[in-house]
């Protein structure tokens, strides 16, 4: 075998593993996304991050992609056993606009280090939220106010870290109007897929950028997993999940700090 063959059976090698791993973390992503209802750009970003090497711009940018196609095929089970707050998920979406398409170009002018401090700093208050227990009550409406707040936070989020905003959603939902943790997980996966979406639209000018076959692979098996894990999510304690998601959100946070400063 020559030079050239080698060097081209060196390619396809590294691209059968890039793949091979691609789909094991979206499997991985679309099994928290599909149990907890959020979570996915939470975990995509550091795996492209740390693993393939993305920078910060383009590894927010891909998990917008993997996230959007994942939370939208999870939602269509919960729209089905009617768990989706339809209004809720389009006014929060729709509020957020104006700071979803805003901080989307404040990412592209802003450093790398800003993006990843930030993106630890969202982990941890993710994670604290998803630790707080929730009380028992009767199902309420949200308060138009607080939907506008909730909504202006979630799309700043989402534009500037490709963070979907669901570990928002959530315990508003649940702490605040005591919403079944059921539906709520599906609203969040609404919401998570209609701000992805917008938030992977105002990045367009940089996809080109970006090597798509780890987050194509990604996609692909976190679309499938979602969907599965998302009609077995009754079974599971939700206080379990959240809790064992809260304590993984924790290490992902102090991580990408250490990768950041120290190395």
């Amino acid at each position: 075998m020559n030079t050239l063959q080698w060097r081209h059976a060196g390619f396809w090698h590294d691209q059968a593993v890039e793949i091979l791993a691609g789909l094991l973390a979206g499997a991985f992503i679309g099994s928290v996304l599909g149990l907890v209802g959020a979570g996915g750009a939470m975990l995509s970003v550091p795996i492209l991050l740390f693993i393939s090497g993305f920078t910060p711009l383009h590894a927010s940018t891909a998990a917008l992609a993997v996230v959007f196609a994942a939370a939208a095929f999870g939602s269509i089970p919960k729209f089905r056993k009617h768990d989706v707050l339809i209004r809720e998920a389009l006014t929060i979406w729709g509020l957020g606009l104006i700071t979803n398409v805003g901080g989307s170009w404040l990412s592209h002018r802003v450093s790398g280090t800003f993006i990843t401090t930030g993106f630890a700093v969202v982990l941890f208050f993710a994670a604290t939220s998803m630790l707080v227990r929730p009380p028992g009550g009767t199902e309420k409406r949200i308060p138009f106010l607080i939907l506008v707040g909730v909504s202006l936070l979630i799309g700043s989020i989402t534009g500037l870290f490709g963070i979907g905003g669901g570990f928002l959603a959530i315990p508003i939902l649940v702490l605040f109007f005591h919403t079944p943790q059921n539906k709520a997980a599906g609203t969040s996966l609404v919401i998570i897929s209609m701000n992805s979406l917008t938030a992977l639209l105002a990045h367009q000018p940089i996809w080109h950028e970006i090597n798509w076959s780890v987050p194509g692979s990604m996609t692909v098996s976190a679309i499938i997993v979602a969907t599965l894990a998302s009609h077995t999510s009754a079974k599971f304690s939700a206080v379990g999940l959240r809790r064992a998601f809260a304590f993984l959100l924790y290490a992902v946070a102090i991580f990408t700090l250490l990768e950041t400063y120290f190395f």
